[in-house]
């Protein structure tokens, strides 16, 4: 077996470093993994791809490009990926640290990098941008809009990447170049990082999340936890939670880097808030101490439909990585009020007979629900789905009073439905069946029609349906994005509100 040798290893920090002649595999045919893969092969590398599902499409391509691809389970992988002895994996976020291929090249002593890594390590093979880095178990889409919309008001080139959808290694080959990327990184991603070093770095919130891909809460605190290493000018943190706090306590950071909070009180000097109405920076000035800078007001944002106490703290947090770039307050307003929030985030679909309709698809876990209901205060909620492991209880004893009933989806909807009866047993549990009466799996719309009909139902005038799943939609959806259209679809099917055209 053959492994890098730490001289090139130290080397591979470069576009332009030795790649030729390297031999890399690639686990995954994703997004994320198709960009790796191009890469590679661009750079030089001799390219396998491992993946258990194929894409006929990115084969296609990729074999023109001298990249193989290996298609099937973990065990014909690991016999194909020993066969092929590589020097290198740059491994997808789907792949869990316990996958057998991983375990393989932990033993084996084979440098594994994530997509991230390996983009920072080339990222200079146009023009060498600053990276703002953002993560949290809620908000980290919107914020990084929100922040690389604020960067552009300014007259940077910026552009929102990574986890939000569009990946780094396409962004660093952009011909024109940009001067910062907003880089929102998952729990997956951070797990795999080791040598980026951020311009500003960002942790929103901390909640229980993704416990069955880390294996424990501990080791998802300290994968977000390295967020904040190596950061080169301003650590912002949620000051609410004292365990982010900590975990900025506790980084290594470069010498000059400041730790600046936001939160929705009044702000303390080296903070950003909000005072009588009115989001402040006392982070940035010079004469913070004594003074504060006028962002933006809450009832501008109310009229922008940015009002929300979890989008305000978005804001808060965006504008504090803005003003660590040197983005003017005036710039931040300006982008704050024309900003257009993401789908499928606390958007309204109709409103008929008094009750509003509301879809939270992106609520995948139980914190980013926690977020959609404290917005509201009577509600029919749909929820349901793959939880990955997080406990809904404290969600539903902290809600109860404010919903009107539950509608329960998802694969297993029949357990959801019974925890839910014994966690409130005085609570309307409306579950919707995975299956039909033959047996036969419903499809994602099917499902979604059957609990928007019972969900009105139960709805009176003044009342919120609200679909906030807290779950992940793979048991029945394509993802949370397709979840959410085949709940809009319901919607205007049921109230004969016509769809976009």
């Amino acid at each position: 077996m053959a492994r890098l040798d730490p001289a090139l290893l130290a080397q591979l920090n470069s576009w332009y470093a030795p790649w030729r002649g390297i031999r890399a595999c690639v686990l995954g045919l994703g997004v994320a993994g198709f960009a790796a893969a191009d890469v590679l092969a661009e750079l030089g590398v001799t390219t396998r791809v491992f993946a258990q599902r194929g894409d006929v499409e990115k084969e296609k391509i990729l074999s023109v490009l001298d990249v193989t691809s290996c298609i099937g389970d973990n065990e014909a992988q690991l016999a194909a990926l020993r066969e092929f002895d590589p020097q290198l994996i740059i491994v997808s976020p789907g792949y869990r640290p316990d996958n057998p291929l991983l375990l393989w090249a932990a033993q084996a002593g084979i440098t594994v990098w994530g997509d991230i890594e390996f983009a920072w390590r080339v990222r200079d093979k146009v023009y060498t941008a600053e990276w703002l880095c953002i993560t949290g178990t809620n908000g980290k889409t919107t914020t990084a809009q929100l922040t690389a919309t604020m960067l552009v008001s300014s007259g940077a080139k910026a552009a929102p990447v990574g986890n939000i959808g569009v990946p780094v290694l396409d962004a660093i080959r952009d011909p024109e170049g940009f001067d910062a990327l907003v880089v929102e990184l998952s729990s997956f991603q951070l797990h795999w990082l080791d040598t980026v070093r951020p311009y500003a770095s960002c942790v929103l919130n901390i909640a229980r999340d993704h416990l069955d891909w880390h294996g424990s809460y501990e080791a998802y605190i300290a994968a977000k936890a390295k967020i904040f290493e190596r950061t080169k000018t301003a650590c912002v943190y949620n000051r609410h939670e004292e365990i982010i706090e900590t975990l900025l306590m506790q980084a290594d950071v470069q010498e000059g880097a400041r730790a600046v909070g936001f939160g929705l009180d009044t702000p303390a000097r080296s903070e950003l808030g909000v005072v009588e109405g009115i989001l402040v920076d006392r982070g940035y000035h010079a004469a913070r101490g004594t003074t504060a800078l006028e962002l933006v007001t809450l009832s501008e944002l109310h009229e922008a439909g940015l009002a929300q106490p979890h989008t305000v703290a978005n804001v808060l947090a965006a504008a504090a990585l803005a003003r660590a770039y040197g983005v003017a307050p005036t710039d931040i307003k300006r982008a704050v009020l024309g900003f257009v929030p993401d789908k499928h985030r606390v958007e309204p679909v109709a409103k008929q007979n008094g009750v509003l309709w509301v879809d939270d698809s992106k609520a995948t876990n139980s914190h980013a629900a926690d977020a959609a209901l404290s917005a509201v205060t009577s509600t029919v909620w749909i929820m349901g789905g793959d939880f990955k492991g997080t406990d809904i209880v404290q969600l539903l004893t902290k809600h109860v009073k404010k919903l009107r009933a539950v509608v329960v989806i998802g694969a297993n909807s029949q357990e959801t439905a019974g925890l839910v009866r014994r966690v409130c047993p005085e609570l309307t549990v409306a579950q919707v069946a995975a299956e039909d009466a033959e047996g036969a799996k419903l499809t994602g719309d099917a499902v979604m029609e059957r609990a928007v009909v019972s969900a009105a139902n139960y709805a009176f005038a003044g009342d919120t349906v609200l679909l906030a799943p807290a779950a992940a939609s793979i048991d029945q959806f394509g993802g949370y994005a397709e979840r959410g259209l085949a709940f809009v679809r319901a919607v205007q099917q049921l109230l004969g509100v016509p769809g976009e055209q």
